[in-house]
């Protein structure tokens, strides 16, 4: 007869249970153990909800250009006296941020993966602030952001990630994550105002935004693209495998209401990817890493990992619809 462990002996053969790694999504590039921890870090409490041309804000973006730079992303911000470039973009406000006409200061953190066509660029972009701290609610006072748009710069990240790790590209990939969109598109407009090449080499932008829910309007397991029906950006990206659909609530105008607007009056073809702007989180306290369903978003975000390294090397140039480009 066979003697029983002894207890101390099978608390450790317990132990050794636990601690061996449950091997997941080893056949995806995007993991969602990567998912939650950017995300985590951005829309924690210690963020203070990021508020646009707040020091909270800039942490978000020295965070993003940090993981720019271990992804081995050339540096694509400002240059210091000595010549040295920076992950990070210092971008000054006017006094229509801030009333006192003291100045203020916003940040855009921006990476580039130099590809093999130096006049061929392609955008994928994401605002990193959000609403800050309200002092003057009762109970929780800040604005974390988790979906609006921690969601989006993980989105960036994830496949500034892949995208850096694998052959270098035929155009060159602009990864970009604006500060204050939640003022105006602010680190957008300088960006755009300043271009690091000229607008007519941007074959295409891609913002993310609001990436962490499922839409009940659109089949499950996909995101929808604003403006779809404008360009033939979308419906070639959803041919190459992208879950991407038409944005199911166009009396909202969401292909207004994001960064990509400011490229697309420019004659870019630019375009946000989301999936869902209407929960009640929205501008709320509310919304938090806990409503975040990160399973979904592991899945739809790996579904355009392909199509996207297919754009970046392709020569497929998208083209706004007659009749479809964007005007004031």
């Amino acid at each position: 007869m066979t003697k029983p462990l002894p207890r101390i002996a099978l608390l450790l053969f317990l132990c050794l249970l636990i601690a061996v790694p449950v091997p997941a999504q080893t056949n995806a590039p995007i993991k969602e153990q990567n998912i939650r921890a950017e995300l985590g870090f951005l829309a924690s409490d210690a963020m203070q909800g990021r508020g646009s041309a707040t020091n909270y804000e800039r942490i978000a973006a020295e965070y993003i250009g940090s993981q720019f730079r271990q992804f081995g992303l050339e540096p694509g911000g400002d240059t210091d006296s000595a010549g040295n470039k920076s992950y990070i973009q210092r971008v000054s406000l006017n006094s229509g941020i801030n009333p006192s006409a003291e100045p203020r200061t916003t940040w855009n953190a921006i990476g580039v993966l130099r590809g093999t066509q130096a006049d061929e660029v392609i955008m994928l972009s994401a605002h990193l602030d959000h609403l800050g701290v309200n002092e003057s609610l009762t109970g929780d006072k800040i604005f974390n952001g988790a979906d609006d748009d921690a969601s989006g710069c993980v989105a960036v990240l994830e496949l500034a990630r892949v995208l850096a790790a694998g052959k270098r590209p035929r155009r060159t990939i602009y990864f970009v994550c604006f500060g204050s969109e939640e003022r105006g598109g602010q680190g957008s407009r300088y960006f755009i105002a300043n271009s690091p090449v000229p607008l007519p080499q941007i074959v295409a932008d891609l913002t993310f935004e609001m990436l962490g829910r499922p839409d009940s309007k659109v089949p499950a397991g996909t995101l929808w693209l604003t403006g779809f029906e404008r360009s033939t950006l979308g419906p070639e990206l959803a041919r190459q495998g992208a879950a991407l659909v038409a944005d199911p609530r166009p009396e909202q105008n969401f292909f207004r209401r994001s960064d990509n607007y400011s490229l697309a009056l420019r004659g870019v073809i630019a375009h946000t990817v989301s999936s869902f702007g209407l929960h009640t989180d929205y501008h709320r306290v509310s919304d938090e890493i806990d409503k975040i369903d990160f399973p979904f978003m592991t899945r739809s975000l790996n579904s355009l990992v392909k199509p996207v390294q297919w754009l970046a090397n392709s020569t497929f140039r998208p083209a706004w619809l007659p009749g479809q480009a964007p005007t004031r």
